[in-house]
């Protein structure tokens, strides 16, 4: 479903530092020339935001650090960051998060406990492109005559399922030898999913037969989205169509040498892990998931490169990129995990598999579910202004992108039928009423075609670790999109930091 964002206004910036820090005189400078930070520093952000279908949204995020007497600045010692926020229609973050380098030393230790409730969790079939998108089932205006085909509407839900999500996680690292690392992380992952609640989303509204779809703002109960025609045709089994708790452990090596975590200006990060993910048993009563035992394989590779640095020796243009794959190793996983990108620490709210402001930005969520992906991420990143407020030291940035996603392990479909019905998955599609052309192509290369998005992002940093990031960005190869409205299927996001 075609989103769109209007973002309110931040309400304000608390910023209080260096309780416990006295300084008796001028501090020493960092290697960008900005005064180093003491003590404790955190920013509170309140923000209002608004969902066409979410509703309204408020919250609240902070992230405290705790610098010591600033001799490892811009590393801090201990950070702790915690999230709250709530729509009117039930999609919510509530995320605390702890980092430190210090806590264990000489070990890096991550800790996050987080809750993410999704009432319209997007859903767009397997496969990338070879699962067809349809805009106009979806599209829906109040002024109708700026649906470009309100007679093909079907329901803004049609592309949705309600997801909740549950995730625990604790990950270490130690030192091998200087640059090179181990890591170590144990944890669960919880989902919980079932259909759209129409009802609830509804509000006190009912749907009126007398009007067609298009007329009214409520949904129609009686219209089946996709997901639940995949668990009609037999591509989504029983035992996996309302989730389950999934705890895993991972062991890994990484390879970093950037100047610091948070926006590196120079430096390679490069890791390689393995995730064996076990199953506790399927949600509601259904069968055990014991079957969906399996092993992941990731790598990554990260280069930041410096290109240009002023006269006072602050880098100003950095190039970045991100190169990655995640793959099926052994065992069978739940189509809901394919959709989950395995990471060796949490450190965004969101971790979902390609499509979306996490992975290819403009793209849409979870576009490209697979057992296997690769992508690729580029971006220039200029710091436009340097300046300070009070003894806080800020900056501002812009960093045009430009992102591609392929399949590397595609759903075998023509191999999937959970139903046992013994048909074609096209004889099951048309037995249903439906046209198997609106929802699957018949071309193979439309499997390993690559997904393309481009855009420019916004970032407001503080203290060279509290950045707020504002990123607009569209695909590229709109064409592959069926009866797309001239490619405004873009996305605009807002979150915190940098994409890597």
């Amino acid at each position: 479903m075609k989103k769109k964002y209007v973002w309110g206004v931040i309400l304000g910036v608390l910023v209080c530092s260096g309780a416990w820090a006295k300084e008796k005189k001028a501090p020493a400078v960092d290697s960008l020339g900005n005064p180093i930070k003491t003590g404790w520093n955190f920013g509170i952000l309140p923000s209002v935001a608004y969902d066409a279908d979410y509703g309204f949204q408020g919250g609240i995020l902070t992230n405290v650090y705790f610098y010591g007497d600033g001799k490892q600045y811009p590393e801090y010692i201990h950070s702790i960051y915690f999230e709250g926020a709530y729509t009117t229609k039930h999609h919510g973050i509530f995320r605390l998060n702890y980092d430190s380098k210090y806590l264990i030393p000489n070990h890096r230790l991550t800790l996050d406990a987080t809750y993410l409730p999704d009432a319209m969790c997007d859903f767009y079939g397997f496969n990338g492109y070879q699962s067809v998108f349809n805009n106009d089932w979806s599209f829906w205006k109040k002024k109708v005559e700026k649906m470009p085909n309100p007679e093909e509407y079907q329901s803004r839900v049609f592309y949705k399922y309600k997801r909740d999500l549950i995730r625990f996680a604790a990950d270490i690292e130690g030192t091998i030898y200087k640059d090179l690392k181990w890591n170590v992380g144990v944890g669960v992952l919880g989902y919980i999913i079932n259909d759209c609640d129409i009802h609830m989303l509804n509000g006190k509204s009912e749907f009126d037969p007398s009007l067609k779809p298009y007329e009214q703002k409520v949904l129609n109960p009686d219209v089946k989205g996709l997901y639940d025609r995949y668990k009609e045709w037999g591509l989504i089994s029983k035992d996996e169509q309302n989730g389950g708790w999934h705890p895993y452990a991972r062991v890994g090596l990484t390879f970093d040498t950037r100047d610091k975590r948070q926006g590196p200006n120079r430096g390679i990060y490069t890791d390689a892990f393995f995730t064996y993910s076990a199953a506790f048993n399927a949600q509601y009563g259904q069968q055990a998931a014991a079957g969906y035992n399996h092993l992941q394989f990731n790598f990554t590779f990260r280069h930041y490169v410096p290109c240009y640095i002023d006269s006072k020796g602050r880098q100003r243009i950095t190039f970045a990129y991100r190169l990655g794959t995640q793959n099926l190793i052994a065992g069978k996983s739940p189509f809901y995990m394919d959709n989950y990108m395995n990471t060796l620490f949490i450190q965004r709210v969101y971790y979902e598999g390609l499509g979306g402001g996490n992975s290819l930005r403009g793209m849409m969520a979870n576009r490209l579910s697979a057992k296997g992906f690769a992508f690729a991420n580029v971006e220039f990143r200029f710091r436009v202004v340097n300046f300070d407020i009070g003894r806080q030291h800020f900056y501002i940035g812009l960093n045009p992108f430009f992102d591609l996603g392929v399949i590397t392990q595609p759903y075998k479909l023509e191999d999937m039928d959970y139903n046992q019905s013994g048909l074609s998955l096209q004889q099951r599609v048309e037995n249903s009423g439906c046209k198997y052309e609106n929802y699957f192509t018949t071309d193979e290369k439309d499997i390993y075609r690559p997904h393309m998005s481009a855009g420019v992002g916004l970032k407001v940093g503080m203290n060279e670790n509290f950045v707020l990031s504002a990123d607009w960005a569209m695909p590229v190869n709109e064409k592959y999109y069926m009866n797309q409205d001239n490619g405004k299927l873009s996305n605009f996001y807002v979150k915190m930091g940098y994409l890597f």
